[in-house]
């Protein structure tokens, strides 16, 4: 019998989440810039204290939906209506905001407020990241230069399609992909292949494997009803638990910047 060519290993799925712990994008081509990708989590949902309010302390988040059009985000909720936003808003009242222990800067959007404090039902401001802004990746596992979105601390989230399978054969009701919010999913490599890549090459461009993924709850939300589960994370705790976190997935940082397309090829560096 002919022997079955190895598959080529390349990307198979990319996202953008415009806003962070929204509903994200499945898109065919991707902007890589310093940040991450284009439109990826410069927008931010912050509470009166400028802290940010993501899916683990309001797992409806899940059910706000994101379009890109040419000019806008579009924001829908159940029951909320939409709202309309600029793909970028650089002017206006700045104010402080965090992400776990970062202090930042970032632009208050007055209609988006209004809208994310009704949806909430407390007072809340949706921010933007200017480009004047800068958030720097944890020096601990990046270079000074290295910066990220409103990202929980990575540019970029990789996972692989086999990875996924692996973890599904232990499951008794299988998941998708979207659960874990990767930003590129790439096919024909081994189940959790990308745990041991130091440098990896996607399309044309270099990225550095920064640091494997600790998992919180948002994996357990269903993102169809926003109901939290106790599955994935058991399962997973049972054979990628160690220093009491769960670990599922990679971080990466881009090491030039240009574009990626689904169906680019993959190869480790």
């Amino acid at each position: 019998m002919p022997v079955e060519p190895a598959a080529r290993a390349a990307i198979s799925a990319l996202y953008v989440y415009p806003v962070k712990s929204c509903r994200g994008i499945r898109v065919t081509e991707a902007e890589v810039t310093a940040r991450g990708f284009a439109r990826d989590r410069r927008w931010m949902i912050v509470d009166a204290l400028g802290r940010f309010i993501t899916q683990r302390e309001v797992p409806e988040l899940c059910l706000v939906r994101t379009a890109l059009e040419p000019d806008a985000i579009v924001l829908t909720a159940p029951e909320a209506g939409s709202l309309r936003l600029p793909l970028a808003h650089e002017e206006g009242e700045e104010r402080a905001v965090s992400v776990w222990r970062h202090d930042g800067k970032a632009v208050r959007h007055p209609e988006g407020s209004a809208w994310v404090s009704e949806l909430l039902e407390r007072e809340s401001s949706l921010v933007y990241m200017a480009d004047r802004h800068e958030r720097p990746v944890d020096p601990a596992w990046a270079r000074p230069e290295d910066r990220v979105s409103f990202a929980d601390g990575f540019p970029f989230l990789l996972i692989s399609e086999a990875s996924l399978a692996g973890l599904n054969q232990r499951l008794e009701t299988p998941i998708e992909m979207e659960r874990f919010r990767p930003n590129i999913v790439v096919s024909g490599v081994g189940e959790l292949a990308e745990d041991g890549w130091r440098e990896v090459r996607l399309g044309a461009i270099g990225f550095r494997a920064a640091k494997r993924c600790s998992r919180c709850v948002v994996p357990s939300i269903d993102p169809a009803t926003g109901t939290k589960h106790k599955e994935p994370l058991r399962t997973l705790a049972s054979y990628r638990k160690w220093d009491n976190q769960v670990w599922f997935g990679m971080n990466l940082i881009a090491d030039a910047l240009g574009s990626l397309c689904v169906g680019d090829a993959v190869e480790e560096r």
